[in-house]
C-alpha cells in the first residue's frame, strides 16, 4: 500500500490553509485517476498526508482543519460538510534541548534555522560534519553545503558567503571569528541564565508554562527579559505578563 505525503512549505501564517490542502488533495487525487494510479481491485484512493512545513517568525494560528473555517449552516448539512486536516510541523516550537540529542538531519535543519548566535550555527555545523564525513555522503554534503551558505551563513553579519564551497570551511569561518564568538557566548550564557530564572519563577507562580511561553523565553533578548522579570509582581496571569511585547527576530 502506498501513503501520499503532500509536503506544503510556508514562511508566514495562512488563515486559510486548510481551504488550500483541500484543493491540493483534491487535484492529487484527480491526476492519480487520471493516470490510473489508484485503481486498485476494491476502487480505493490511496490514503494521503497533508503537511506544512512553516518557518515563519511569527506564531502559526490559523486553523488545521477546514471545519471550522465554515458557517455552521443548517443542522441537516451537517452530514454534507466537506473536511480535511493537515499535519502543522512548526520549526519554532521545537526547542534546541529537544532537537540536539536526535541524529536527525531533519532537526539539524530545524535547529539551524532556529540558531539565533553564531556559537548555535558552529554547533550544528560540526554535528553535520560528523555526520556527513564519509564519501558515499559526499552528495548529501554538497547540498547542504548549498542550502547552508544561501540560508543559514546569511544570519552572520560580513560573513564572506561567496567564498565559502564547503561545511568545514564555514564552521572554520564562523570560529576564526573568535573574538566576536567570545563576546556573543558570554551574552548567550548571560541571556539563557536569565531566561532560566525567570522560567522557574513563572512556574512557580503560574504552574507549567505552555509552550508559547517557553519560545517567547528561549528566542528574546536579555533586556526583554529583564523587563517580563520586572512586571511579574504585577501581572496576575501569562497573558498579562506577556501583552505587547515582542520577541526580536
Amino acid at each position: 500500500m502506498y501513503i501520499y505525503l503532500l509536503l506544503e512549505f510556508q514562511s508566514t501564517v495562512d488563515p486559510c490553509m486548510a481551504v488550500r490542502v483541500l484543493t491540493y488533495v483534491g487535484l492529487l487525487y484527480e491526476e492519480l485517476i487520471d493516470a490510473g494510479q489508484c485503481c486498485h481491485h476494491d476502487g480505493a484512493l490511496p490514503p494521503m498526508l497533508p503537511i506544512v512545513l512553516y518557518n515563519g517568525a511569527a506564531r502559526w494560528n490559523a486553523a488545521e482543519e477546514l471545519t471550522p473555517l465554515m458557517e455552521q449552516g443548517p443542522p441537516a448539512l451537517t452530514v454534507y460538510r466537506p473536511n480535511v486536516r493537515y499535519l502543522l510541523i512548526d520549526e519554532a516550537r521545537y526547542r534546541d534541548s529537544e532537537l540536539a540529542p536526535m541524529r536527525n538531519l531533519v532537526a539539524a535543519v530545524f535547529r539551524l534555522e532556529n540558531a539565533r548566535t553564531s556559537v548555535r550555527i558552529g554547533q550544528v555545523l560540526t554535528t553535520l560534519i560528523e555526520w556527513l564525513k564519509t564519501p558515499e555522503e559526499e552528495s548529501l554534503r554538497q547540498t547542504f553545503t548549498v542550502w547552508v551558505r544561501r540560508v543559514i551563513m546569511a544570519k552572520i553579519p560580513d560573513a564572506p558567503i561567496d567564498k565559502i564551497n564547503d561545511l568545514e570551511e564555514m564552521r572554520t569561518m564562523v570560529v576564526s571569528l573568535s573574538e566576536e564568538w567570545k563576546r556573543e557566548a558570554r551574552r548567550e550564557g548571560h541571556r539563557e541564565g536569565e531566561a532560566f530564572f525567570l522560567a522557574t519563577l513563572l512556574r512557580k507562580r503560574f504552574g507549567e508554562l505552555p509552550d508559547w511561553v517557553q519560545t517567547h523565553l528561549e528566542q528574546a533578548p536579555a533586556e526583554q527579559l529583564e523587563r517580563w522579570g520586572e512586571k511579574l509582581l504585577q501581572a496576575d496571569s501569562l497573558d498579562t505578563l506577556f501583552d505587547g511585547e515582542h520577541v526580536a527576530t
